[in-house]
């Protein structure tokens, strides 16, 4: 699962034509933050990926691709 929100933290912020320095600071983050969650060195907190869902206007569940 880290691998694809990683994946998918990276889609929708080129889809929202942003960089990793503006997501970064959506997130009151350093570039440093995104980049890590774009390779997958770390992955985002709840708290976190609720705001990223929220700034890409998608559910948690698309966020995370969480299926049953």
């Amino acid at each position: 699962m880290k691998v694809k929100i990683a994946e998918n933290i990276k889609f929708y912020r080129k889809q929202f034509k942003m960089t990793q320095e503006e997501l970064a600071e959506k997130l009151n983050g350093k570039k440093s933050l995104v980049s890590n969650y774009e390779t997958g060195y770390s992955t985002p907190d709840i708290y976190t990926l609720c705001k990223l869902a929220d700034i890409f206007d998608v559910t948690l569940d698309e966020l995370v691709e969480w299926e049953k």
